[in-house]
């Protein structure tokens, strides 16, 4: 690993173990707060990415997340949380980790270091040109998502990057960069924390953005999220009463027949 990579700098704190609970605490938030001023550095380059998602998508499209240890298991996260969220199939996202599922739960040993295992993993899926795909990685330099990008560039496939180093090797493999430069973590490289928490913050942004354009909200509601629990229900419920002006009785009843949200409004304008 080349100690020159900004995530790999060493804390602007030392000697952790002597400080106290409250001390810890309050310097790691202080580390934290800088993190979205990070973001927002790269919100125009966020913009374009998003704009080419949704054209993709707009024709039948996908978006991948490739990405190892803790990148590739937000890349997963975010992925896996659009179906609930936004009623998707869930082939619309699909977050690939390197190691396969059982590295979201523990390290794979050498998962990440293999060049060609990602595009085989890809080509499961056929991912093909209408597709955008996304490499996560911190450092910007792990050869499974590396080689994933270069190989999906060479068959004309949109390529993407979030990394949190400048300039890094797999920036110069992909066709849209976003960096999101943090700087040292509160303990030295462990870019689960402030990196990881960049990551987080663009992926929510990249797939809230797609879906919102794509028509998954209406106004400022999950209007197709899917009805697998009974907050969730619950909440529905209130959608219906507030955008139809209607008692929870009818919404209720309206909710149970139509089982969505937007068909349960959309049926009741019909026949008003």
């Amino acid at each position: 690993m080349d100690n020159n990579l900004t995530t790999e700098q060493a804390s602007s704190y030392n000697d952790l173990e002597k400080m106290k609970t409250l001390d810890l605490l309050s310097n790691m938030n202080a580390e934290d707060k800088t993190v979205p001023y990070a973001v927002e550095k790269a919100i125009p380059s966020i913009e374009k990415l998003v704009d080419i998602i949704h054209s993709k998508m707009n024709i039948g499209g996908r978006l991948f997340y490739i990405g190892a240890g803790t990148s590739g298991r937000l890349g997963v996260l975010d992925a896996s949380e659009c179906p609930p969220t936004y009623g998707v199939t869930d082939d619309w996202v699909i977050g690939l980790i390197a190691g396969g599922e059982i590295a979201l739960r523990k390290a794979v040993e050498n998962a990440e270091d293999d060049t060609t295992l990602a595009w085989e993993d890809l080509q499961k899926f056929d991912i093909n040109e209408n597709d955008v795909l996304i490499g996560i990685a911190a450092s910007g330099t792990t050869p499974y998502v590396i080689g994933g990008v270069k190989k999906a560039r060479e068959n004309n496939i949109v390529t993407a990057c979030i990394t949190c180093n400048e300039n890094s090797p797999l920036s110069l493999e992909v066709d849209h960069v976003i960096e999101l430069i943090v700087g040292s973590e509160f303990v030295t490289g462990s870019t689960r924390m402030k990196a990881g928490t960049a990551q987080k913050l663009a992926l929510n942004m990249i797939s809230t953005t797609v879906m919102i354009k794509l028509g998954r909200v209406k106004g400022n509601k999950m209007v197709d999220m899917q009805l697998s629990n009974k907050k969730l229900v619950d909440r529905g419920v209130r959608m219906i009463i507030n955008e139809l002006n209607i008692d929870e009785q009818t919404a209720n009843k309206l909710l149970l027949k139509h089982k969505s949200v937007r068909k349960a409004i959309d049926a009741y304008n019909l026949i008003k």
